[in-house]
């Protein structure tokens, strides 16, 4: 925040500020520093390269994996037949250097088979996209609905794309602390990359 400079506001030579009205400007003054060495103090949220990503708190992680037991364990059958994250129905992770995109393909609410995936029907519109912090992912996940599940307790995850050389540690870290998230919730990870999936 910048002071505003002292010849917008000429003060007359001859008339000097009572004590009570210098005391209300230097009180101002004060607080637009403080303000100031606060803000530089915190800095921004986000993490650097050099600054761990935040931690899951274990008993959110035992709560979690209680409610991800509800879901059936995965069916390798299935999802080890799909070739590409665009036919993925399962949630899947994109981590990036400072927050993770969960991805969810709602069930569809009709159950007959006419005109899935038309134009009345298409997959697209049933697709949410929800960017959430490292450590929220316990929560982020036990909120998918259980029909959002159709492998079974699986989760492929990704690093994003075109991220810079910079940045490429600290995505490995949080993928490494993202991927062990997911093992401490009994949830099967499947790491995608350009090539297909690996079991983890």
């Amino acid at each position: 925040m910048l002071l505003p400079s002292p010849r917008c506001c000429p003060i007359p030579v001859n008339s000097r500020p009572s004590s009570s009205l210098r005391g209300v400007l230097l009180g101002m003054i004060a607080g637009v520093f403080s303000i100031a060495a606060a803000a530089m103090l915190t800095g921004c949220n986000h993490a650097s390269a050099g600054t761990p990503a935040a931690t899951v708190n274990p008993r959110e992680v035992d709560s979690a994996r209680q409610q991800m037991e509800l879901i059936p364990p995965p069916s390798k059958t299935r999802y080890m037949a799909v070739h590409s994250l665009a036919g993925w129905e399962n949630p899947y992770l994109t981590v990036q250097q400072n927050m993770i995109t969960l991805h969810v393909t709602l069930a569809d609410a009709n159950v007959s088979d006419l005109g899935v995936g038309g134009m009345l029907r298409p997959v697209g519109a049933r697709r949410q996209v929800l960017t959430i912090a490292d450590d929220a992912l316990p929560d982020a996940l036990t909120a998918v609905p259980e029909n959002s599940w159709p492998y079974g307790r699986v989760v492929a995850i990704e690093e994003a794309h075109d991220t810079p050389a910079s940045a490429r540690p600290a995505v490995r870290r949080n993928m490494e602390i993202a991927i062990k998230t997911l093992s401490d919730l009994g949830v099967v990870v499947y790491e995608w990359n350009e090539g297909g999936g690996v079991l983890r």
